[in-house]
């Protein structure tokens, strides 16, 4: 059993940034790679980054490179998302994944069986 739980949503102006945390606990092996989507309604769910925690490999979408960094810290099994340069369709919920494994390619929410509750973010102009 995977618990994962995201905090750090809020309402910022563009330009702005925001640090999102995803806290894991549960079963090590099961969560080995970690990702954060969003989504906005009446669209489908994004792939934004992933972190391979064993090695820190990282993987972003085009969207957010040079503007999202995923991190982590292993002692507290929390996992970032820092973003910068905020833009206005940055604004949607963003969802914490865990897997067993990452797909260094893409970031495809049917590879992540576990999911957290998600946490809220608008980005105003």
């Amino acid at each position: 059993q995977v618990q994962l739980v995201e905090s750090g949503g809020e309402s910022v102006q563009a330009g702005g940034s925001l640090r999102l945390s995803c806290a894991a606990s549960g079963d090590i092996s099961s969560r080995r790679c970690v990702a954060w989507f969003r989504q906005t309604p009446g669209k489908e769910r994004e792939g934004v980054a992933s972190i391979y925690t064993r090695a820190g490999r990282t993987y972003y979408t085009d969207s957010v490179k040079g503007r999202f960094t995923i991190s982590q810290d292993n002692e507290t099994n929390t996992v970032y998302l820092q973003m910068n340069n905020l833009k206005p369709e940055d604004t949607a919920m963003y969802y914490c994944a865990a897997n067993s494994y990452c797909v260094t390619t893409r970031i495809d929410d049917r590879d992540f069986p576990h999911w957290g509750q998600g946490t809220q973010v608008t980005v105003s102009s």
